[in-house]
């Protein structure tokens, strides 16, 4: 969870100071870290990202021990983030960053209320 923190941290950061895709890939990647800290509870950990988000999906949403509605704003996080990455011609916004930055902290705040009541 430390580095989901870390990550929240960086995207303020580049949002701050006009990064905007740099803020959006460092969203995806607090999500993608506070996913990989609730399956190591299930102790599962995946080479490929889409495993992670599988094995979360399944074992915590779809079992409702986390709201399903957090599903959307994975697959959101992580289509912008590839957009974002790997499309060159993709132009982001300040909004769309900032809308990131708060689903990217209201999900690790999600995954960190659940580890401690654990």
């Amino acid at each position: 969870m430390a580095r989901a923190r870390e990550m929240l941290s960086a995207s303020e950061g580049s949002l701050k100071i006009g990064q905007y895709k740099t803020s959006l890939n460092r969203s995806y990647h607090a999500f993608f870290h506070a996913l990989r800290s609730a399956n190591a509870l299930k102790n599962f950990d995946s080479s490929k990202h889409s495993g992670v988000i599988a094995y979360f999906t399944k074992e915590y949403l779809k079992t409702e021990i986390l709201d399903r509605s957090l599903a959307v704003v994975i697959k959101e996080s992580s289509l912008c983030r590839e957009k974002s990455d790997y499309d060159d011609f993709y132009v982001t916004s300040r909004a769309e960053a900032e809308e990131q930055l708060k689903n990217a902290k209201h999900f690790v705040q999600q995954v960190e209320k659940y580890m401690s009541s654990r």
